[in-house]
């Protein structure tokens, strides 16, 4: 099994590791955190599918005459390709996600006016209905805000957000199986 990522040395010994009292090994807890640098081809390949990923919104955008990439989905497209395991990319999460930001970010619009406090309460709203449907997204918390901050007309907005989340699961999952040593996505579907 690949693990796709470069070897990584045993980091040294932390200073102070040994040292008595209530810090003991604080150091030595806190070093090695950091994920493995990936190989350069895993990297090449997670930012070529994302890019190209994003430039498929674009062009879709473009050809529709709508601005179809929102940096919400810039995000998201970074989490399902470069963090394939993660709950936050998956598919239920990344859709599902988008759609209770927009849900949240429309209901917080109607019933304030558009400011910053209100975008606020809806990234924070956007972020409590995540939690509870086990949809953790951040980016669909950036969704929120735009819709206040911007209020797009729903019946656009709403099908071409959809349109772009499944896109963006559609274009992990292929890559995903592009490369052989890449860890395949999604980790569930469902």
């Amino acid at each position: 099994m690949s693990t796709d990522i470069a070897p990584r040395r045993d980091p040294a010994p932390a200073v102070g590791a040994s040292a008595p009292g209530p810090n003991r090994g604080r150091l030595a807890r806190m070093a090695g955190r950091a994920p493995a640098r990936p190989t350069p081809a895993a990297a090449a390949h997670n930012v070529s599918a994302a890019t190209a990923a994003l430039l498929a919104l674009v062009g879709i955008g473009a050809a529709l005459h709508e601005p179809v990439l929102i940096p919400p989905l810039a995000a998201s497209a970074a989490l399902v390709h470069c963090a394939p395991a993660l709950p936050l990319a998956q598919p239920r999460s990344v859709v599902v996600g988008h759609l209770l930001g927009t849900a949240a970010g429309y209901l917080v619009a109607l019933v304030a006016d558009g400011s910053v406090w209100a975008a606020a309460l809806a990234a924070g709203a956007t972020l409590a209905l995540t939690t509870l449907a086990r949809t953790p997204h951040s980016p669909a918390c950036a969704t929120a805000v735009v819709i206040v901050l911007q209020e797009p007309a729903p019946a656009r907005f709403v099908p071409l957000l959809f349109g772009s989340t499944v896109l963006l699961v559609l274009t992990a999952y292929a890559a995903s199986r592009v490369r052989r040593a890449a860890p395949r996505y999604p980790a569930y579907w469902w």
